[in-house]
């Protein structure tokens, strides 16, 4: 049996910008990329705390260190700059290997900045400091 686990988040991290007239995806700053395991060009569903907006998208990697989320074409719509919102990518598994994975989240700061990486606790991504 093939299993879909949610395989990393980035959590909380706020939209810095919003163009419309862009071909459409999620530009996201690529240290915070690095540091979910979330590859330029993967399929990522995007949660926005403020609206309760869902929806799929691809990433675009922004420049490292500018704590860019920029919400491009269409999605610019679901969201506005200041939003909080939850970045999610996925990956199946084989029903051995889904019992013991453990997702990486990544908590980030008010800019977007690395504050800690967490592996498999994903009850605490959810406080806030």
């Amino acid at each position: 049996m093939i299993i879909t686990l949610c395989k990393s988040k980035i959590h909380r991290a706020r939209v810095t910008e919003a163009e419309l007239y862009y071909e459409g995806s999620l530009t996201v700053d690529t240290d915070l990329l690095k540091a979910s395991g979330i590859l330029p060009y993967e399929k990522v569903q995007v949660v926005n705390v403020n609206n309760g907006q869902r929806f799929e998208t691809y990433i675009i990697p922004g420049g490292a260190g500018t704590g860019v989320i920029c919400l491009n074409g269409p999605a610019a719509r679901l969201g506005s700059v200041g939003d909080e919102i939850i970045v999610i990518s996925y990956a199946e598994f084989e029903e051995g290997e889904a019992a013991s994975y453990e997702p990486t989240v990544v908590l980030v700061d008010e800019k977007n900045r690395v504050k800690q990486v967490l592996k498999g606790h994903l009850e605490d991504a959810g406080k806030k400091d």
